[in-house]
């Protein structure tokens, strides 16, 4: 890979409307707390991750689908217009994905996942095989079914491409799965559940939430970066932010990765919603020379 230039990715993932509503305390069980706001924003693992890695300099074809409703025609527009490539981006009969999230006044947040459209991508064209083997990282996560990411990172791995693995949300994975990932990204929750798997990766970066982050290298060696102090209004989509931000400046080495996507991260949460909270390379090189 040109350790100077953009790299190519292939995000393999979900896209989701996200209904967010902000309320002062989250609800318990059999509670009604009254809102205060409520908004529509384009999200999905997938999408956010495909957009971080665009806002942060990388060349990005997105592989998913999208329902034919309302939702739909709206989150492929915002794809294409973050300036992701969508020309393999599947529409298919009935309801896009939707994500019901609810914020709470400390910017803590709640999440329940509909697939819709994300649960019928159940395999792989010729022409998404050939992208994903023309790409330098094949980017995935797992709101869309298990055995069409291990396919993707299968080829991807017989192909040449770094495969890059979001394990989230947490649910059992093949050994064939981890044997084909370079590089993996996880949150404190996703690194205890997958604890012995994580042993046989590669490169781990493990995000500390606003505490930073830890990359360990095949040899067992850690380098980290602290936490960022920002105002935090909304954790959603943060995590999405930070892996997009990594892969997209991965070919720059572990620490100019590392650093930049800790920032991206954390300036996500100044902001409400997912992708449309995510910031441009601009405003992340401006808050790393401000350091």
């Amino acid at each position: 890979m040109d350790r100077t230039g953009s790299p190519t990715v292939v995000v393999l993932g979900s896209v989701n409307m996200d209904l967010v509503t902000t309320v002062p305390r989250r609800p318990a069980p059999g509670e009604t707390v009254l809102g205060s706001d409520f908004a529509t924003v384009p999200g999905g693992k997938g999408a956010n991750q495909a957009i971080a890695a665009v806002r942060s300099g990388a060349r990005v074809r997105f592989l998913g689908a999208i329902g034919d409703d309302a939702f739909g025609t709206d989150l492929a527009a915002t794809l294409s217009g973050a300036g992701v490539d969508i020309t393999l981006l599947r529409r298919v009969d009935g309801a896009s994905g939707i994500a019901s999230i609810v914020v709470d006044e400390a910017g803590e947040n709640s999440i329940i996942v509909v697939a819709g459209a994300n649960g019928r991508v159940t395999d792989l064209t010729a022409a998404e095989l050939a992208a994903i083997a023309r790409a330098d990282i094949l980017l995935c996560q797992l709101e869309i079914p298990i055995h069409t990411v291990l396919a993707a990172a299968q080829h991807a791995r017989a192909s040449g491409t770094v495969v890059a693995l979001n394990p989230s949300p947490v649910q059992p994975l093949p050994d064939e799965l981890w044997a084909a990932v370079d590089l993996a990204i996880v949150n404190s929750l996703e690194s205890e559940q997958y604890s012995d798997e994580l042993t046989h990766v590669a490169h781990l970066v493990r995000t500390l939430g606003g505490d930073g982050a830890v990359y360990r290298d095949a040899d067992g060696n850690e380098r980290s970066v602290g936490g960022r102090t920002v105002d935090v209004l909304d954790t959603t989509g943060a995590g999405d932010a930070f892996t997009g931000a990594l892969v997209a400046t991965w070919n720059q080495g572990v620490s100019t990765a590392l650093n930049w996507a800790n920032t991206a991260g954390a300036l996500t949460t100044t902001r409400l919603g997912a992708s449309s909270a995510i910031p441009g390379s601009d405003r992340i090189a401006a808050a790393l020379t401000a350091d």
